[in-house]
């Protein structure tokens, strides 16, 4: 289904709000890890000054590259891409992790952003049964409502499912790799890690 009112949702853009809040002040260069065609990086553009969006899949990267902006798109592995560490204030994901080693891709993460920097991440998780029965069921019907109300856009990049981690495990390895990081889990069937990397 289109989006309606020409505004796009789906569960990822539900989330966008989050990253964009904890941009910190003076932010000058922004990572978008698994960028799609470019939506959260055309967002974390209008305020800070040299965003790139990175990206294995070829085609959501020809959507991206067709809007007139002066973002760097690259197409490569995040985890192997020879970027320079610490280069970077803001370090964003959305629905990345569950297709990568999760560990690996919150510590290489953590190393490219500079100190003071902040880490977003919004992800999606396997829920435990039945321990997560009524999260599941509750985030089933306000995505219904949401669906109905607002319409839902499908985005052209790959899907994997079901995702590899529970929330506990992301719960546990942000703690373990991100410490004193914000973890979250959401209703709408994702998770949130926001952590501030300290200063030397």
């Amino acid at each position: 289904m289109a989006a309606k009112n020409g505004r796009r949702w789906n569960h990822n853009i539900h989330y966008h709000p989050r990253i964009l809040s904890v941009v910190p002040d003076g932010a000058e260069r922004a990572l978008d890890v698994g960028c799609g065609e470019g939506m959260l990086v055309r967002e974390l553009r209008r305020t800070v000054p040299h965003v790139t969006g990175i990206d294995l899949d070829a085609p959501s990267l020809d959507q991206a590259r067709e809007y007139p902006d002066d973002v760097d798109y690259i197409r490569d592995d995040f985890l192997t891409h020879p970027f320079e560490p610490a280069s970077f204030d803001v370090v964003a994901s959305v629905a990345t992790l569950h297709h990568v080693d999760a560990a690996a891709g919150l510590a290489r993460m953590r190393d490219l952003l500079r100190p003071g920097g902040v880490l977003a991440v919004v992800g999606l998780a396997r829920h435990t049964m039945p321990g997560d029965l009524p999260r599941a069921l509750a985030g089933t019907a306000v995505g219904t409502f949401h669906r109905a109300m607002k319409g839902h856009w499908e985005h052209p990049s790959p899907i994997v499912w079901p995702p590899p981690v529970t929330y506990a495990e992301m719960r546990a390895l942000a703690a373990e790799i991100l410490p004193g990081s914000q973890y979250r889990h959401h209703l709408l069937w994702r998770y949130s890690i926001v952590w501030r990397k300290p200063r030397d």
